[in-house]
């Protein structure tokens, strides 16, 4: 794999963890994260050229490594995750994947409900995502909001749930050994700590490399980094292990307890993808400037779509 074999060696002692008992390869942190040459925040600043906002779009948002989202959307998974982790290993770039697909999706939010259509169907669907990875490195993001709808689930939806996450691990520790997977542990104001260290637990975490946090949100890294270290205080209490954990830190200089979660208005790109911060790794998951449905400053808007006045304020702190 060339440069992208190379182990996170700086990174890992930084953070106090040995590549023996991580398991993966990664580029050298001075390679950086894979920038995706077709993000929305992108397409947008591409057709628009002569707009006045275009170029700090491109510049503060589109520019900046951030994660690809791969759903039902992405057709045939395999081939577009084998195709976008190709190409950042060529470049010797490390990506950020997300996968998002699982059956009964958003059950509380709704506004991105959807998914596979069956557990069976999620199972084939994440397989596949994992084996288009193979070897390469990669970071993954897993189901973001998984973990936190419980409360809108049956007792039987949350099993079968808690299964489709255990069999994704396994996918992903059988086919793509060099890849860090991160299991959604929501965010600081949505399930206490003890809460969801438990259903992290009986999801599969142990076989994880860790935990995301604040994924398509705005609690600040502070928040997070509190919430964070609670989750684990919960998990050695009741389980005699620790993970390590990254934020999304995309849309969060502003953010706070009191932040509606669905398009607030007035908040500000965070730190941009970085080892450390407070963290393991701050993250751009979400795309700044993508809705997070009809609601807020995105009103009329579906979820993903982009606008790009809510992305140009966002530059700004408006």
């Amino acid at each position: 794999m060339g440069i992208a074999a190379t182990i996170l060696a700086l990174a890992l002692a930084s953070l106090g963890s040995s590549p023996a008992a991580l398991g993966a390869t990664s580029p050298e942190p001075a390679n950086g994260f894979y920038v995706d040459p077709d993000s929305t925040a992108l397409q947008w600043a591409n057709a628009n050229p002569q707009d006045g906002r275009s170029n700090a779009i491109r510049t503060a948002i589109g520019q900046q490594p951030m994660a690809r989202w791969f759903g039902s959307w992405s057709g045939t998974i395999g081939t577009a995750t084998g195709a976008y982790s190709g190409a950042a290993d060529h470049h010797g770039k490390l990506p950020i994947m997300v996968a998002y697909n699982i059956a009964g999706r958003d059950a509380c939010g709704g506004h991105s409900g959807g998914g596979a259509g069956s557990a069976q169907a999620y199972n084939a669907w994440i397989a596949g995502f994992a084996g288009g990875i193979a070897d390469r490195p990669a970071i993954v993001i897993l189901e973001p909001d998984a973990l936190g709808d419980f409360d809108c689930m049956s007792s039987t939806q949350v099993a079968e749930r808690q299964n489709m996450l255990v069999n994704a691990l396994a996918q992903f520790n059988a086919q793509a050994p060099n890849t860090w997977t991160y299991l959604d542990a929501g965010n600081p104001g949505w399930i206490d700590a003890s809460t969801m260290a438990q259903r992290l637990h009986a999801a599969g975490l142990q076989s994880a490399h860790g935990f995301s946090l604040n994924i398509s949100n705005f609690y600040n890294t502070a928040e997070n980094t509190a919430y964070g270290t609670a989750v684990n205080a919960e998990l050695k209490t009741l389980f005699g292990y620790t993970k390590p954990y990254v934020i999304d830190s995309s849309r969060n200089a502003h953010g706070s307890s009191t932040t509606p979660w669905c398009n607030p208005e007035g908040q500000k790109i965070g730190a941009t993808s970085q080892f450390g911060g407070g963290a393991e790794m701050l993250l751009w998951i979400k795309t700044p400037g993508e809705s997070d449905g009809d609601c807020g400053v995105g009103a009329g808007s579906t979820a993903g779509e982009f606008l790009p006045q809510v992305a140009f304020d966002m530059i700004h702190g408006y």
